[in-house]
């Protein structure tokens, strides 16, 4: 009788309706709720089977009896073994190695009522239990949940910028995660919730804090801290990583300098390693940003990028430790093009890397711009392996108030052929070590998360995390595939739902860039805070922190010429590579401006004018924000009431932000161009001055 009870709670729980907070991210194992596709799973529900003591697969195990009693609605036993019984699924680590699983891939194969989850590792167990739940989420067909999958990069790693004062740099969903005043004596139970939902889609790496680093972290005094998030992690196959300031040495050690070749300086970090690697035997390493942007570096004594890594490096090795080393420097030079900054400075470091370092290169030259051509340096170090950096914050595509999904952003720069070996050679290739083969591979992504409840400030921001970590995962896989999954495990299974949501976010990142950067600008929004338009900036503390450094406008066009006869950046690609960009008349319209300072009346492949088809990517582009409005609004009563009505809310803001933009973009424009607005567009009724004053307003503090 008292199972009887249980049961029925369990069965009640689950159909009770509701409001829903976007807490529980993509991890919602309510119950399925059509009968039919819910029959299918069933049969599987009837106890789970695992014999390893081994915290990851405990993990595993009791994350696979959650979900399926969610989904499912009824109560699932674990048990030491498979038994007799019909029905069950198995966790079983393989005996003898299966070379083709890797260290952290698995296989799931199905027998009549029976599934099993075989993996070398507890950590490749773990990811095929949750591969198997997305599949019961997404309502797979049972035919089609057999499947052996194995990552295709290493280290799928979040990069927090999150500081001790619980203040995240380019943060936009409330504060810091982690509380380092509490720590390490009280754990907050939202890092358990975070390490399951990065688990869930592969990530397995993460950096605490800012690259702009505190000496702090690196002190006993927060290593314990640490430790402390790093216990919550391990069942959860996920290591811990740090960025470290450079200058530790003298900040921390009293030491005259950090000159990394100074016998003293290169014992503290040997010292420093040994200590963090005693306190957290199983730490990954450091993160590190050096001679970029004011923060220390090895520059500052005259050594290299290659000296000052190979010293952290050297300190590391021992531990199996490894050093990522970022490649986001240049100099100010109101000359140069800082396009050509990091290329510059490691192209030719490139073979003179310890074997535990690997650089870290933004997927494109400037700084994670809406839309930007690879990296020249990807391709260009056969001998070093490179690391890709995304960001999923949103710092140059709208904050927490637009929605940007950006799988196809990242999927644009991931399929980019570099041809450093012949047609082909795309980014993944280079990242993932297999076209350079490559000992270390690393993608990386800039955390969006923080203290909002829904933890990304814009529930539709969720999907930029999650898909980075599948696209981390498996490059292969489509934006839209990926989107598809979000949206039933997230928002909804209505079919003409998910059609019209999947739609909206598929062009959701070409809507903002036609209302922000059209043609190829790039790097025109406000100063410091990175809000809202700007492109008048004219005097900053850097030239290139200027907008007027970028687009180039004056009375003859619009553009930077990065060809021969300009900076000739474009000379750093393979030639295959260069002659897709270098004539104006050929060059893709979304990189126009990015190669060529184009005429006002030029005419484009559209057959406008470039003034008449900037004014119309402007114009168009805030209109589809409208559209979207009203296309979200018709999905009310498909989702929960609490999340339509928040990101309705949101895309209202989006709408007016775009109307900003272009508005500002237009009327500044125009003083150049000299041309009328074409129609059938209708110009803007307020004036250029009032929208600079309302930048100014941004401004202030």
């Amino acid at each position: 009788m008292r199972h009887k009870i249980c049961l029925f709670l369990l069965l009640l729980s689950s159909m009770v309706a509701k409001a829903d907070d976007g807490y529980r991210l993509w991890l919602k194992y309510d119950l399925i709720k059509n009968a039919s596709v819910r029959a299918q799973y069933l049969p599987f529900g009837q106890y789970i089977a695992y014999s390893s003591t081994d915290p990851v697969v405990q993990t595993a195990a009791r994350e696979l009896q959650t979900g399926l009693q969610g989904l499912l609605g009824k109560s699932i036993r674990l048990q030491g073994t498979a038994s007799a019984v019909p029905g069950g699924i198995s966790l079983e680590l393989t005996t003898t190695p299966q070379p083709n699983l890797g260290s952290e891939g698995y296989t799931i194969t199905t027998q009549n009522t029976r599934v099993k989850i075989l993996a070398n590792t507890p950590s490749g167990l773990l990811y095929g239990t949750f591969a198997l739940l997305r599949k019961i989420q997404t309502a797979t067909p049972v035919s089609k949940i057999p499947e052996t999958s194995v990552p295709r990069v290493q280290l799928r790693m979040l990069n927090h910028w999150d500081n001790t004062n619980g203040s995240i740099e380019r943060g936009y969903a409330g504060a810091s995660l982690w509380k380092w005043y509490e720590l390490p004596e009280t754990i907050d139970p939202r890092y358990r919730d975070y390490a399951r939902a990065n688990a869930s889609i592969g990530i397995n790496a993460v950096v605490l804090n800012n690259v702009n680093a505190s000496a702090r972290f690196i002190s006993r005094e927060y290593l314990l801290k640490v430790k402390a998030i790093a216990d919550v992690f391990k069942p959860y196959g996920i290591k811990v990583y740090l960025s470290v300031n450079f200058a530790a040495p003298r900040i921390l050690g009293k030491l005259k300098n950090s000159d990394p070749l100074e016998p003293a300086v290169r014992q503290w970090w040997v010292d420093k390693a040994s200590e963090i690697y005693g306190i957290m035997p199983d730490f990954g390493g450091f993160l590190v940003k050096a001679n970029s942007e004011g923060e220390p570096g090895p520059q500052d004594f005259g050594r290299t990028h290659a000296d000052g890594a190979n010293m952290l490096a050297e300190a590391l090795a021992p531990f199996k430790g490894i050093v990522i080393w970022r490649a986001f420097v240049y100099k100010a030079d109101p000359k140069g093009d800082r396009f050509k900054a990091a290329y510059e400075e490691f192209k030719n470091l490139d073979g003179t890397f310890l074997p535990n370092v690997v650089v870290q290169v933004k997927n494109g030259p400037i700084d994670f711009q809406p839309r930007e051509p690879f990296s020249p340096l990807f391709g260009a170090m056969p001998k070093t392996p490179l690391a890709m950096e995304f960001q999923i914050t949103q710092e140059y595509l709208g904050f927490s108030t637009n929605l940007v999904y950006l799988a196809p952003l990242f999927k644009e720069c991931l399929d980019s052929d570099t041809y450093a070996k012949g047609a082909g050679s795309t980014v993944a290739k280079v990242i993932d070590g297999s076209l350079h083969q490559y000992p270390i591979s690393v993608m990386a992504g800039v955390a969006n998360t923080g203290s909002d409840r829904n933890w990304c400030g814009h529930l539709m921001s969720q999907s930029n995390w999650y898909a980075f970590g599948r696209l981390a995962w498996d490059h292969q896989l489509s934006s839209s595939a990926i989107a598809d999954e979000w949206i039933k495990m997230t928002l909804t299974q209505d079919a003409s739902a998910v059609k019209t949501i999947l739609a909206m976010m598929e062009r959701s990142r070409e809507v903002y860039v036609d209302f922000t950067t059209p043609l190829g600008l790039h790097h025109i929004m406000g100063q410091g805070i990175h809000f809202g338009p700007e492109p008048w900036l004219e005097r900053s503390a850097r030239p290139d922190w200027t907008s007027i450094y970028y687009h180039r406008a004056d009375s003859i066009g619009l553009g930077f010429d990065r060809g021969v006869n300009g900076s000739n950046a474009l000379s750093l690609y393979h030639p295959e590579a260069i002659k897709q960009w270098s004539q104006v008349d050929a060059c893709p319209l979304p990189y126009l401006l990015w190669f060529h300072h184009v005429p006002w009346g030029k005419k484009l492949s559209t057959g406008r004018s470039l003034w008449d088809e900037l004014c119309t990517r402007y114009y168009t582009g805030s209109t589809a924000v409208s559209t979207m409005q009203q296309e979200w609004a018709g999905l009310k009563g498909k989702m929960d009431a609490e999340i339509h009505a928040d990101v309705l809310g949101r895309l209202g803001a989006q709408q007016r932000e775009a109307l900003w933009w272009r508005d500002a973009c237009v009327l500044y424009f125009q003083q150049y161009s000299k041309m009328s607005i074409p129609a059938p567009f209708t110009p803007p009724s307020r004036s250029l001055e009032e929208i600079k004053e309302l930048v100014r307003m941004y401004q202030f503090r």
